[in-house]
C-alpha cells in the first residue's frame, strides 16, 4: 500500500563546487537546507578546478545529504521525490550528484526528477516569497513574463518566465531567453579582476566589500556596443539585437589590465598578494590597509561599471518586453551595490523587483527542490537515461 504523500522532496545540487542538499514541504517550505564549500579547497587556485570538485563532491554527498535529513527531522521513507540539478556545470561535478540521486531514487522506488539549474536560481527567489507567504498563484499572474535576470559566475542571462495557472496545483514554468552574455559571465569578471588585483577567491565578496571605499567615478569604464553582422543573421547561434540583450564583459578585465600596467601597480598588487597569502583566513578587511587609493577607486569604478551595465540592460528588456516584475538571482544578486541601485531603478520606474536572500543567493539546494515542486505535480519526472548535460539551455 502506497504511503500518504507528504509533499517532501529531497534536493540535490552538485554543479560547480559546493556540494548541498535540502528537503523542502510543497515546494515552499524549508525544512533543512545543508552546504559543504569547497572555497578553502580552490581558493589558492584562484577559481574552480573541476577534478579537484568532484572528488570534493564524491567525499561531501553521503554526510550532506545525511544531514539534511537529520535537520528536517524526516528519514527516506518520509520523500515523496528526489531533485537533482542535471546541468548546466561541470561535467564531473554533476555526474556525482547524478549518479547519487540515481541511485538512491531506485533503491527507494521514489520519483526523480532533473533541474536545470539555472531555474533553481529563479525558484530561489519564489520560494522565499512563498515562505513570506506570498503564494505564487498571487504574486505571479498568469500572462504577463516575469524577467528574470540570472546572474552569477557562471552565467548571465535573462528569461522571460511564465506561470500558467493550475486548477487546484500550481501549473507549469515555462522560459524564454531573452539575454546572454557573448563571453564572460558578471562572476566571472569579479573573480578574475579579484585575482588580477592581488585579492581573495570568490573575488564578488572582496570586491564587494572594498568597492564602499574608493570613488566609483575615478576611473571611466565604457561598454561598447554588441552588433551582428548582417551577413550572419539567421545563422545558428548568431547575434540579432533585435530579439535579445546582449552582455560582455572581457572588455573591462582587459581594461583593468591595462590600467594597472600604465600606473605600474604590478609591485602593489604583488605585495598584497603575498600578504594575505601568508594569512591563515584572509578576509575582506584585511586587504584594506594594504590597498592604496588607486587600488581601491579602480575597484570601485569596476564594480559601478558592471552594476550599471546590468541595470541598464536589464530595465531595458524589462520595458521591451513588458515585465510585470523583475526577478535577480545567483551568485551576484547578493551584491550590495547593485541590489541598491536595481531597487532604486525600480522604484523610479514603479516595477516590482525582488532578490533572494543573500544565504539563497549563491547555490543551494533548496531551489533544486523547490523548482522541482511544480514538475513533480504535473508529472514532469526524468527518464531512467537522466545524465549531465554540461551545456544544458534553459527555454528556448
Amino acid at each position: 500500500m502506497a504511503s500518504a504523500p507528504t509533499g517532501l522532496i529531497l534536493g540535490i545540487e552538485t554543479s560547480c563546487d559546493e556540494t548541498a542538499a535540502a528537503v523542502v514541504r510543497h515546494g515552499s517550505e524549508i525544512l533543512s537546507n545543508t552546504v559543504a564549500s569547497q572555497i578553502p579547497v580552490h581558493a589558492p587556485y584562484g577559481g574552480v578546478v573541476p577534478e579537484l570538485a568532484s572528488r570534493e563532491h564524491l567525499r561531501n554527498i553521503l554526510p550532506v545529504v545525511r544531514t539534511a535529513l537529520a535537520e528536517a527531522g524526516v528519514s527516506y521513507d518520509d520523500l515523496d521525490a528526489v531533485a537533482v540539478t542535471e546541468g548546466p556545470g561541470l561535467a564531473g561535478a554533476l555526474l556525482v550528484g547524478i549518479s547519487f540521486s540515481k541511485s538512491l531514487s531506485f533503491s527507494l522506488s521514489k520519483p526523480l526528477i532533473g533541474v536545470n539549474h539555472l531555474e533553481g536560481h529563479i525558484h530561489a527567489v519564489l520560494l522565499e516569497e512563498a515562505q513570506r507567504a506570498e503564494q505564487v498563484n498571487e504574486a505571479t499572474a498568469p500572462g504577463r513574463p516575469i524577467l528574470a535576470l540570472v546572474v552569477s559566475g557562471g552565467h548571465t542571462h535573462l528569461y522571460l518566465a511564465k506561470w500558467s495557472a493550475g486548477s487546484a496545483k500550481p501549473g507549469a514554468w515555462t522560459y524564454r531567453n531573452v539575454g546572454r552574455t557573448v563571453d564572460d559571465a558578471a562572476g566571472e569578471a569579479f573573480d578574475k579582476v579579484a585575482k588580477l588585483l592581488g585579492l581573495g577567491y570568490p573575488g564578488g565578496p572582496w570586491i564587494d566589500a572594498l568597492a564602499p571605499h574608493g570613488n566609483p567615478d575615478a576611473v571611466p569604464f565604457s561598454f561598447s556596443q554588441i552588433k551582428a553582422k548582417v551577413h550572419r543573421r539567421g545563422a545558428p547561434g548568431a547575434l540579432d539585437p533585435t530579439q535579445e540583450t546582449y552582455f560582455s564583459f572581457s572588455g573591462i578585465k582587459t581594461a583593468i589590465l591595462r590600467h594597472t600596467r600604465v600606473f605600474e601597480m604590478e609591485p602593489s598588487i604583488e605585495a598584497r598578494r603575498a600578504a594575505l597569502a601568508a594569512l591563515p583566513t584572509p578576509k575582506p578587511s584585511d586587504a584594506l590597509p594594504l590597498c592604496d587609493r588607486r587600488t581601491l577607486d579602480l575597484i570601485a569604478s569596476f564594480q559601478r561599471s558592471v552594476v550599471d551595465d546590468l541595470k541598464r540592460k536589464t530595465f531595458r528588456a524589462a520595458e521591451i518586453h513588458h515585465a510585470q516584475r523583475i526577478l535577480v538571482s545567483g551568485g551576484v544578486a547578493a551584491n550590495r551595490e547593485l541590489r541598491v541601485r536595481f531597487t532604486a531603478q525600480a522604484a523610479e520606474e514603479h516595477l516590482p523587483i525582488a532578490f533572494p536572500s543573500v544565504a539563497m543567493s549563491t547555490d543551494n539546494a533548496a531551489m533544486i527542490a523547490a523548482a522541482a515542486w511544480p514538475k513533480f505535480l504535473t508529472g514532469d519526472l526524468a527518464a531512467e537515461t537522466l545524465t549531465a548535460e554540461p551545456s544544458l539551455a534553459l527555454g528556448r
